[in-house]
């Protein structure tokens, strides 16, 4: 296995990058340009991201070269290619190169072609997805299941299908964007509620229902976020929309094959098993493809998604090849394998967040595939993610408008084949980099407010 590549960068090349501006602002001030010219508008966040860009602290134009293996070769924008340890990819149970899954994916080539070649709705099911269908239900204890090309895609067009404009949702301040954007784009009757906060939950329910008893409620959370690894209480949501007459929705895009009793996630392990409203999901984390679905045990709720899910009735449908490999790769996350593979990952998940808590840091939420270090400081997780690249250790720097102001992170993604040795590294790295990151920002501050009192 080829060793990462490691950049030295003294402290000169820092503080110069330190005193650019790249380490400045922050994509909210972005957000509501203003302007007749919507195009040239525009200019002010290419400028900002350019420089960003320049001193390597940009760090949404990743391009993998090869697969998402756990020692891989990145590039950033205008930078040449590195090799490192790979805490940035979501392929949690490393089946993206098994050779299983590969060789379903050539059959299905060989077979039926590289496309579906229309909408699920006009001639663009197979003989595949039909069976992805019977055997995702099967799985779930809820028949009736609706594919979709992505999982953003099933997501924004399961609310946007069963919300109407007098309808309610209440949601997860939390939830993905596709959840929360698919709200706001069906009713301004949205309510978000405090971040796993059941009893919050049943407030707004209440409220709901003493002023309207005759439309609907859709209650949404996940079973794992993917942004704080922790999990809400299921039976007592479901419960309460019980209750209240509501309808609740779990997406299940992170934990579906990464936890829980045969890959069943948080509803397996919280026995929700066949309970629950709706189910969302996606294959993009632990089923090596694109892709979402929604089930349920209402074949009505399904001719509904049929008809007015526009991700579902106006795209293409998944390709022979992406059911294929999905179908393997549930195969596999339901056997003996998969038990082991889930262990694998619990197994780096756990030593990854013992030796971070040596190093006296924190990390957000329970044991999963996802290790979220919390830095809060935009500028630091920015400047540390660089630092970590240099070191041959690729991770998500993550800030707004995918976490909130001020709660900026480090994610980290394990996956099954990564090793303890790996591991281990990566959190040496990052103590050295959040340290060496902390200390830049707190000296660039400081010239700051000297700057100003001498002004």
């Amino acid at each position: 296995m080829q060793e990462p590549t490691v950049i030295d960068e003294g402290d000169d090349d820092i503080e110069a990058l330190a005193a650019s501006g790249a380490l400045a602002g922050t994509a909210a001030q972005f957000a509501q340009p203003r302007g007749a010219d919507l195009v040239r508008r525009a200019e002010a966040l290419e400028a900002w991201c350019a420089t960003r860009a320049a001193h390597g602290v940009w760090q949404y134009a990743r391009v993998l070269d090869g697969a998402p293996e756990p020692v891989a070769s990145v590039r950033e924008e205008g930078l040449p290619a590195a090799r490192g340890i790979n805490f940035a990819s979501q392929d949690y149970l490393s089946l993206a190169s098994h050779p299983a899954v590969v060789d379903a994916a050539a059959r299905a080539l060989h077979d039926a072609g590289p496309h579906s070649a229309g909408s699920a709705v006009l001639l663009g099911n197979s003989r595949l997805s039909l069976a992805l269908e019977q055997v995702l239900g099967a799985m779930l204890q809820a028949p009736h299941v609706t594919l979709f090309p992505t999982g953003w895609g099933a997501a924004f067009g399961a609310v946007t299908a069963l919300v109407h404009a007098r309808d309610h949702v209440v949601i997860d301040q939390l939830a993905h964007a596709s959840l929360r954007q698919g709200a706001a784009a069906a009713t301004r009757n949205v309510a978000p509620h405090r971040h796993l906060d059941c009893g919050h939950v049943r407030e707004l329910l209440a409220q709901i229902r003493a002023r309207d008893a005759d439309n609907g409620i859709l209650v949404v959370t996940e079973g794992l976020f993917s942004m704080d690894s922790d999990s809400p209480d299921l039976p007592l949501l479901q419960h309460l929309c019980r209750d209240y007459g509501a309808t609740l929705l779990v997406d299940v895009a992170h934990d579906l094959g990464a936890l829980g009793p045969n890959g069943l996630g948080v509803l397996g392990l919280q026995n929700m098993v066949g309970k629950v409203d709706i189910v969302l999901g996606a294959f993009s984390k632990s089923f090596a493809s694109n892709g979402g679905f929604i089930a349920s045990g209402s074949r009505a709720l399904k001719r509904q998604l049929q008809l007015f899910a526009g991700p579902h009735l106006f795209s293409n449908a998944l390709s022979p090849v992406q059911v294929a490999v999905v179908l393997e790769s549930l195969r596999i996350a339901a056997s003996d394998e998969g038990d082991a593979l889930r262990a694998d990952v619990m197994r780096n998940a756990c030593a990854l967040r013992a030796h971070l808590a040596e190093a006296g840091i924190k990390c957000g939420g329970t044991p999963s595939p996802i290790v979220p270090v919390v830095v809060g400081s935009e500028q630091v997780a920015r400047l540390s993610g660089k630092l970590l690249a240099r070191q041959g250790v690729f991770v998500n720097p993550v800030e707004y408008p995918g976490v909130p102001l001020g709660a900026a992170r480090l994610r980290l993604q394990l996956m099954a084949n990564h090793n303890l040795q790996q591991v281990r590294r990566a959190a040496q790295q990052i103590e050295s980099a959040l340290h060496r990151a902390g200390a830049v920002v707190e000296g660039v501050r400081r010239h700051q407010v000297a700057e100003v009192r001498r002004a």
